[in-house]
């Protein structure tokens, strides 16, 4: 599973930045995950305990942003929402759009004390 080495990376990210800022605990962390990053979120939350364990990261709670697939038509420079991966614009039926979001997968903010 690729969760296990994203979760590990999410770790070291957080570790870093919690030294830098002379933290003690890390409490939450905040990460945007786009529906179509390929990432289970449960998983990640899974494997969070185990790569944190003994570290100021451990017992911090993982807050997941969802972020929804939309697309930009440049036919009729409409964004709409995107279902079942379908990139034809519902306003003029063109079938080229361009995904604008839904691929996300970023640490947003750490919250630490």
């Amino acid at each position: 599973m690729h969760e296990l080495a994203v979760t590990e990376s999410i770790a070291s990210i957080c570790l870093k930045h919690a030294e830098q800022n002379g933290a003690h605990r890390i409490v939450r962390v905040n990460i945007k995950l786009g529906e179509m990053a390929g990432i289970v979120d449960h998983y990640v939350s899974f494997y969070w305990d185990m790569v944190t364990k003994d570290t100021v990261a451990e017992g911090a709670q993982l807050n997941f942003i969802k972020i929804p697939i939309r697309a930009f038509c440049p036919h009729c420079n409409k964004e709409f929402a995107v279902k079942e991966f379908d990139l034809i614009c519902p306003e003029c039926c063109k079938g080229d759009g361009e995904l604008v979001s839904g691929r996300e997968f970023l640490v947003e903010s750490i919250e630490i004390e």
